[in-house]
């Protein structure tokens, strides 16, 4: 029986984001590539975070070779199904819509993928709102959770929405049971994102402050690279605060460094308020370290984070509240364990890569039934 055909448009890395590892892991997804004839184009026009937030003549020179890309494998390929991992706004989002416009045009069954949000933020704009319509009007939409559907119930119905949550693969270096640490040593928090002001990096610092002032014993570590908010002034604001003895800055960590990052944490803390944040990948990573986790209510965290069971749900940019859940955990070390233990069991039930791949195999082959 032939295969059908899928011709994928979406992001890889470099750089490495999240809309970029999930495509690299629909690349390499054995149940996506055994059930359909794939073909890959990649839909990004940089290589570094610095060069996505400039207009320069060589994202525009990449951009009409994607746009030929795309063109010219539409026509020799002839797929049954053209699967994009769109953007919801802004210059990403201009740059996708055409070359959606011109799928359409030659008749293209679409189904879109969204890895972050946006359209409700951007909707009251006059030419978002014009593209808005015609980009959305008669496609599939897959989207991570139910709770990402207000930012775009107002172009699409939810007959046409289908849900799927993202999924990682198993790290490859071993991973210790978690055990009870020592009475004498800190407990030990994680963050790990990009120093983003919105991912929390703040509200995190100012709770260890509530911390440090309440006599806990602990000590905070922020992994990543720097963002909107640069190294020194990370540094500038722990001195500010007296936490120098309390917290420090580690830079960014990959492969072995980042898995003893996860290793040697108690807790992880992510308080984001990023307005674009859909299904974030690194909750997923500290559920697989059997971490207990503390974030916020945005995009889809309530469906990865079960409140009180395999961590804590605080409300958005109120320190005081993210310190009250972890100092709840650091005097609680054995609800360390029962936590992270079921936020693992979690993620081995429901966010592995293998669940990702069944889930998309899935939304593919309802989409090629229409």
């Amino acid at each position: 029986m032939k295969q059908p055909k899928i011709l994928f448009i979406l992001h890889l890395p470099p750089p490495i984001h999240g809309a970029a590892m999930l495509g690299q892991f629909i690349v390499d997804s054995k149940i996506i590539n055994s059930n359909y004839e794939t073909k890959y184009i990649n839909l990004g026009t940089t290589k570094t975070f610095k060069e996505r937030k400039r207009v320069t003549f060589s994202k525009l020179s990449n951009f009409i070779n994607l746009f030929k890309s795309c063109f010219s494998a539409y026509g020799s390929y002839k797929p049954d199904l053209v699967y994009i991992s769109l953007t919801s706004n802004g210059m990403g989002f201009y740059k996708d819509a055409l070359i959606v416009f011109m799928l359409k045009l030659r008749g293209a069954k679409l189904v879109y993928h969204f890895h972050n949000k946006g359209i409700k933020n951007h909707q009251h704009k006059f030419l978002d709102n014009f593209l808005y319509k015609r980009v959305l009007r008669n496609v599939d939409i897959v989207l991570g959770s139910k709770w990402i559907y207000e930012d775009i119930q107002k172009y699409v119905s939810l007959d046409k929405i289908q849900y799927c949550h993202n999924g990682i693969p198993k790290v490859t270096y071993d991973i210790k049971k978690r055990e009870l640490k020592s009475e004498n040593s800190p407990t030990e928090i994680l963050f790990l994102s990009n120093l983003i002001e919105s991912k929390g990096v703040y509200t995190l610092l100012n709770a260890c402050k509530h911390l440090d002032e309440r006599g806990l014993d602990f000590r905070c570590t922020y992994v990543g690279n720097v963002g909107d908010i640069k190294a020194e002034e990370l540094q500038e604001k722990i001195e500010q605060l007296n936490l120098t003895t309390k917290v420090h800055y580690a830079g960014k960590k990959y492969e072995k460094e980042k898995h003893e990052a996860f290793e040697n944490a108690h807790i992880f803390a992510f308080p984001t308020h990023y307005p674009n944040e859909c299904f974030p990948l690194v909750l997923l990573e500290a559920m697989q370290y059997s971490l207990p986790v503390i974030s916020c209510p945005e995009g889809g965290v309530r469906d990865i984070i079960d409140d009180n069971e395999t961590g804590f749900i605080v409300p958005q940019k109120d320190a005081k509240s993210l310190a009250d859940k972890l100092e709840v955990l650091i005097k609680n070390p054995s609800l360390q364990i029962e936590m992270g233990t079921a936020g693992n069991l979690k993620y081995q039930k429901e966010f592995t890569v293998e669940m990702y791949g069944k889930r998309l195999d899935n939304i593919f082959k309802n989409a090629l039934r229409k």
